[in-house]
């Protein structure tokens, strides 16, 4: 196979595309001693056959502070107004938040985009490449064609580690084959409460389940990272995230420390056992300490208890939070850097964060020896990652990216991560042919509505949003020719002629923030509306339920023969199809404990209630 990324063969040339058509210009990096090369030696650091560890150390040594603290900055390509400062500054690092793409938002837009950058990097005077990083947290989910794979909580249902894997490569795959070496994946959370609005990225309620598909590390980052394809994974949000009081973001985890080990520790062990190259922190507190200032959790947990070797990086803005005030201040900055972190995610100031850390270095509040543990784990990676060797995108990785050996694989993870919840009468598996079924519901034909937030943008849009396969096209694909297949959104022309109505209902998309559920969590009035129409024909009802978490649906359930958990299935609904029509035999079991009442939250295996459905829980076909 080839290399993940090609040598370059003009290191300083004219950087190449930022963003869709905009041409960087290099401007001349500023005053910095050159790389000091005695009887036309190579340097230690530029010679692929020394050991890493010798390499970062010659680099370090001919490193001015500049260049040290710029390493330890991640800017928002968007806050880049003048592309030579990514050079000028020394910047280590860049990413794409949720909503950053280029224009086109194609997969050659993102590699050209990415070169330009990693351009302008090298023509620095000690040459030292970015590392670049997203967040393809269900695929490579910001690339418009990208195969868009179910959301955790989905594989949660599966339990299938290597299913798990696989998902990994493939995804580390797209991801490399737009240049991107570091990934923001996967969710190591464990959720307590399913009012949070990032259920969805959690694998499950019970710490087990996080660490049982943690083998997506491993597909991530491959057997080496500097293998074609690979890419750096992030074990996030570390920790606690997901136990926080009323299921807040970025709220307040009030527990012991027992509970904290217990719970939500013991996944971020399983990553840093399985060799996670870099850890991201939580916005969250833990019993009133912000994650980001938490020197005992991170400096003496994870990285001393623990032993983790790699780069802990700030969530976005992360170190602005501690205060609960806009924006970042000296205590902040000493606090964060000091407690342990080593990357700091600040997307648009970035050049008042560099003056305001050179500022504390200098006045001693940070030690020297700090910063230079912090860039030895930056650039221990790149070194593994080859970025050194091979700093650009490996095109031939680019037309892998949505391809349908891609597609099969979400498709069968689709397929595995359904759960059956209710079978009245054995309605399901629905017959192909001779039948009368009328689809109807605000997801089933609906690509966005059914892979949810974080798809091509931060908080996910209903809509086409990316190619893939609709619920009711899959539907409409599996069925014989004698079937008829009518479809209304809101459930109009229904009436008792018709043999069965599935009805794809739930949730539209959302992210962090914005989908926190405080109140209610039951269906929309959209949903109900279209529920009543149904029901009133008599016809037998199949809910098949789009949402990234248990919604109350106690009312509803009598109403429906039957019922199916599809969760935030993504571009390949004809994996949900499969199910209900019985290619595929549902083997999905509950990762969280489905509750009778919203007024149960938090409501978690061995608390005493009674659930509508414990967890585990998933119905099979009968042979």
């Amino acid at each position: 196979m080839p290399a993940r990324k090609l040598l370059p063969a003009l290191r300083n040339a004219a950087a190449g595309l930022a963003s869709g058509a905009l041409l960087l210009a290099v401007a001349a990096p500023a005053p910095a001693s050159p790389v000091q090369v005695e009887d036309g030696a190579t340097p230690a650091y530029k010679d692929s056959t020394q050991p890493v560890k010798v390499r970062v150390q010659d680099l370090l040594a001919r490193m001015t502070l500049d260049d040290k603290l710029g390493q330890m900055i991640q800017a928002e390509r968007l806050g880049i107004t003048e592309p030579a400062d990514v050079a000028t500054y020394r910047l280590g690092s860049l990413l794409s938040g949720g909503s950053s793409q280029p224009t086109p938002n194609t997969p050659q837009s993102w590699a050209d985009m990415y070169d330009g950058f990693q351009r302008t990097a090298l023509s620095s005077p000690l040459g030292i490449p970015l590392i670049y990083g997203v967040d393809a947290v269900h695929g490579h989910n910001g690339v418009k064609g990208a195969t868009i794979f179910p959301h955790n909580i989905g594989l949660g249902a599966t339990r299938d580690p290597v299913l798990a894997e696989r998902i990994g490569e493939v995804t580390a795959q797209e991801v490399a084959g737009t240049g991107i070496d570091w990934n923001f994946a996967p969710c190591l959370c464990v959720v307590r409460n399913d009012r949070w609005g990032r259920t969805y990225e959690s694998f499950g309620e019970l710490p087990m389940l996080a660490r049982t598909m943690a083998p997506i590390i491993n597909g991530m980052q491959g057997e080496s990272l500097s293998d074609p394809g690979s890419v750096l994974a992030t074990a996030k949000h570390y920790v606690g995230d997901g136990g926080t009081v009323g299921g807040k973001d970025q709220g307040e985890t009030n527990i012991s420390e027992a509970e904290l080990r217990a719970i939500h520790l013991p996944p971020f062990k399983e990553a840093v056992r399985r060799g996670v190259g870099s850890v991201m922190i939580s916005y969250s507190s833990f019993n009133g300490v912000k994650l980001h200032a938490g020197n005992y959790l991170i400096k003496d947990v994870l990285k001393g208890e623990l032993g983790f070797d790699g780069i802990v990086v700030s969530d976005y803005n992360g170190i602005d939070k501690i205060d609960g005030q806009p924006g970042f201040t000296p205590a902040e900055v000493t606090a964060s850097i000091n407690a342990g972190m080593d990357m700091v995610m600040v997307p648009f100031a970035w050049k008042q964060f560099i003056d305001t850390l050179r500022a504390e270095v200098q006045a001693g509040r940070i030690p020297v020896a700090r910063i230079d543990d912090a860039n030895r784990r930056i650039l221990t990676k790149k070194f593994e990652l080859g970025l050194f060797e091979h700093p650009f995108t490996d095109r031939s990785l680019t037309s892998t990216i949505g391809s349908q050996e891609h597609r099969d694989l979400a498709r069968q993870a689709v397929r595995q991560s359904q759960v059956l919840l209710k079978n009245q009468g054995r309605i399901l598996p629905l017959a192909k042919g001779n039948q009368k079924i009328f689809v109807a519901g605000k997801n089933a034909d609906d690509i966005g509505n059914q892979s949810g937030g974080w798809t091509v943008g931060w908080q996910g849009a209903s809509g086409p949003v990316t190619p893939g396969t609709t619920i009711l096209e899959g539907i409409r694909h599996s069925v014989q020719p004698s079937t008829t297949v009518a479809y209304s959104k809101d459930g109009d022309g229904v009436d008792d002629s018709y043999d069965v109505a599935v009805a794809v209902i739930g949730e539209t998309p959302y992210a962090e923030g914005r989908g926190d559920r405080p109140g209610a969590m039951g269906l929309d009035q959209a949903d109900l509306d279209t529920l009543a129409r149904l029901k009133a024909t008599g016809v037998p009802v199949v809910v098949v339920l789009v949402s990234g978490r248990p919604l109350d649906i106690a009312a509803q359930l009598p109403d429906w023969a039957g019922l199916v958990a599809a969760w935030l299935p993504g571009s390949e609904g004809q994996g949900v199809a499969d199910v209900l029509f019985g290619d595929y035999r549902p083997t999905g079991q509950l990762p969280v404990t489905w509750m009778r009442s919203a007024a149960q939250q938090p409501i978690n295996v061995g608390d005493g209630q009674t659930p509508l459905f414990p967890f585990g829980y998933g119905l099979r076909y009968r042979p």
